[in-house]
């Protein structure tokens, strides 16, 4: 069950990369219509994103380590 929870970890902290990402426009579309909806709801709605990312990242990047020194000791 330990391992699960590490599992879902690893999900949330790849979410938050993947947002991360997402803001800073390193994932793009091919279909120019999609990629200026993107564009326009990074200008938007970039600066809350990329708080909300960040935040996502350190704590999850805490809860794994603790998790990981929990299953050692």
């Amino acid at each position: 069950m330990e391992y699960l929870g590490l599992v879902f970890e690893i999900i949330f902290l790849a979410i938050g990369v993947y947002l991360y990402l997402f803001v800073r426009g390193f994932i793009t579309q091919k279909d120019l219509g999609k990629q200026a909806k993107m564009d326009e709801f990074r200008k938007e709605n970039g600066w809350w994103l990329r708080l909300a990312a960040i935040a996502l990242i350190s704590v999850m990047t805490i809860n794994i380590a603790l998790h990981i020194q929990q299953l050692l000791v």
